[in-house]
């Protein structure tokens, strides 16, 4: 367990601190808890699902990554299957700051990337930004989705961003978190063919420019990620991005990257190919492979 997760624990009740050490400790935890856990962390602490997920934010917040702001958000997605997502902000020293990685995204990135079908709530420790209310406006929940903040009673998302623009304005009834599967040739290299699989998968209904990465860990283990668009386009997030917020909650440092992998649709209005690069880069610099498919 690293020094941030054990810290975090400090912040939290004695009771609900001794029921989550058995999770967090444990060499399997990936920064989520089942619904079973969740079940089971209500009944140790005698906390409400709502009172739970603000005492998990300290947790949530542990993961970020601010060399920039100094500022720890942490964000705490939950799932309709009843898993719950944690999620952090991260910023990229020497990186366009636009690239910054917001709590809210991670979380619900973390989510996505998971499969899971849609999402209920967000349990955040500050307000989110019109970036954030901007991008959870494109997902499949977004007109029941609840915000929770301490000390304030829970709102929907459209509280937060009334008379929104959307998908619904671009006539897309597919958003996010909705099945995505778009067919390209299979590949005989393993590593492509799981950025390949992330392309796949990726949300693009706007540009079309599907795209998705895979960043090697270890000899046969990956992470990867994809792209998330946005109607708004600025708070879309990058297949890079969405791969490395899964290696913070995975546990993996940036140094472990053996090797970088993009794919993206050949000829597509967008790419995400010189923007990532510049983030490999600055973060020590690591070299991108990019290959281009075409859709069956």
């Amino acid at each position: 367990m690293n020094d941030s997760l054990l810290n975090a624990l400090q912040d939290c009740t004695p009771e609900l601190a001794q029921a989550l050490r058995p999770y967090v400790m444990a060499d399997t935890f990936k920064a989520s808890f089942s619904a079973e856990e969740v079940s089971a962390l209500q009944q140790a602490s005698g906390l409400s699902a709502a009172d739970l997920a603000l005492a998990l934010l300290p947790l949530a917040a542990s993961y970020a990554i601010t060399p920039l702001s100094h500022f720890k958000v942490g964000a705490v997605a939950q799932g309709i299957s009843g898993r719950w997502y944690l999620g952090a902000n991260m910023e990229f020293a020497s990186a366009p700051i636009q690239q910054t990685i917001h709590a809210e995204q991670s979380a619900i990135n973390h989510a996505w990337m998971c499969n899971e079908p849609q999402l209920t709530a967000v349990t955040v420790n500050y307000t989110p930004c019109g970036h954030c209310r901007q991008f959870m406006n494109e997902l499949n929940s977004a007109q029941q989705l609840t915000i929770y903040l301490p000390g304030r009673p829970p709102q929907t998302l459209h509280d937060y961003l009334p008379n929104a623009f959307g998908p619904k304005d671009l006539g897309i009834t597919d958003t996010l978190f909705d099945p995505q599967t778009h067919a390209f040739a299979a590949q005989s290299d393993p590593l492509i063919q799981a950025a390949v699989d992330a392309a796949s998968q990726s949300y693009a209904p706007y540009t079309h420019a599907y795209s998705g990465i895979a960043l090697q860990i270890a000899d046969n283990h990956w992470v990867t990620g994809r792209y998330a668009e946005n109607a708004a386009f600025n708070p879309s997030l990058p297949p890079l991005q969405s791969a490395l917020i899964m290696m913070q909650l995975q546990g993996y440092s940036v140094s472990a990257i053996t090797r970088a992998v993009l794919v993206e649709v050949s000829d597509a209005a967008l790419s995400q190919q010189s923007a990532s690069a510049a983030i490999l880069t600055a973060l020590g610099g690591y070299s991108l492979e990019t290959v281009t498919v075409v859709p069956k």
